[in-house]
């Protein structure tokens, strides 16, 4: 298989994996807080990598630990609290397309800290994505007054944490395999998160939290499926293609996350698909290639 076609499989792969991942997060929340599912999250995910990938981890030198050491703080260890926060007060299908502005962050990224380029074409649609973001949250704050709308910054801030995370990945870890990263990332995580989880004081309500023992399985499918393994295929992704088509991954999520979302009883007004729409629109400006370009 060509880098072509592997990077659309997994660019499918990861959307439906990932798409999925905002339902399992509602789910779990009915018998996890928000930091118990973060932690748990993390804790999980980090288990399943370090039995397969710990190995890898002898080939790491000082200078790809202080970048992994961004990395993982950046997209392993905020992003799983960050994400249940907002879910807490946001729909699942919402905090799904604010989700989509991750392309944006990751073009805004490279050109002030990677010295990547960037055209006039892409500045326009940096802009429109950005007015699309702010026009979603005033349409659901008006038409959704039942939801804190303010929770959204929670996900803008982790789409933020994977730009740097994609941008370190492609510019100083590509050497490094997708397995080796994804475990190192989430080494960094694990003693923190499990820390989170010791204080909210799991381990004693577990035994007799019924709710917790519905929800467990999941936040299993999460931390094993939507979390270990899609970093893995997310690595991999990032290694056959480049920083701004990773990150377009994000705005192919909302497509599974709504139909989830519908099947659950969400619903979406007109106006917020709207601005769901400008932000992919502004999205495609700064993917979009000239037509005598090469796609990398």
């Amino acid at each position: 298989m060509s880098d072509y076609q592997k990077k659309w499989f997994y660019l499918l792969l990861l959307s439906l994996i990932w798409g999925s991942s905002f339902i399992l997060i509602k789910r779990a929340l009915i018998g996890y807080s928000a930091l118990q599912l973060g932690g748990l999250r993390i804790v999980f995910a980090s288990l399943i990598l370090f039995i397969f990938g710990f190995g890898s981890l002898r080939k790491l030198t000082l200078k790809d630990c202080k970048w992994l050491l961004i990395a993982g703080l950046g997209s392993s260890f905020f992003p799983p609290f960050l994400f249940a926060l907002a879910q807490t007060q946001l729909d699942s299908g919402i905090t799904s397309i604010f989700n989509s502005v991750a392309p944006l962050m990751t073009t805004l990224v490279g050109i002030v800290m990677f010295g990547a380029i960037i055209t006039k074409r892409q500045v326009l649609g940096v802009f429109i994505g950005l007015f699309g973001t702010v026009a979603l949250i005033v349409a659901g704050m008006e038409f959704n007054p039942n939801q804190n709308y303010w929770y959204s910054v929670f996900v803008l801030i982790s789409a933020l944490g994977y730009a740097f995370n994609i941008n370190i990945i492609k510019n100083h870890l590509s050497h490094l395999t997708p397995l080796t990263v994804a475990t190192a990332s989430f080494g960094v995580a694990f003693l923190p998160a499990l820390c989170i989880v010791w204080y909210t004081g799991f381990f004693t309500e577990i035994a007799v939290n019924a709710k917790m023992h519905d929800a467990f399985w999941y936040l299993i499918a999460l931390a094993v499926i939507g979390t270990s393994l899609a970093n893995i295929f997310f690595n991999k992704l990032i290694q056959v293609s480049n920083p701004v088509f990773a990150a377009s991954v994000t705005y192919t999520i909302p497509l599974v996350a709504v139909l989830w979302g519908f099947w659950d009883g969400e619903s979406i007004n007109i106006y917020q698909l709207i601005g769901g729409c400008i932000i992919l629109f502004g999205v495609w400006l700064v993917n979009k290639k000239k037509k005598n370009s090469s796609f990398s």
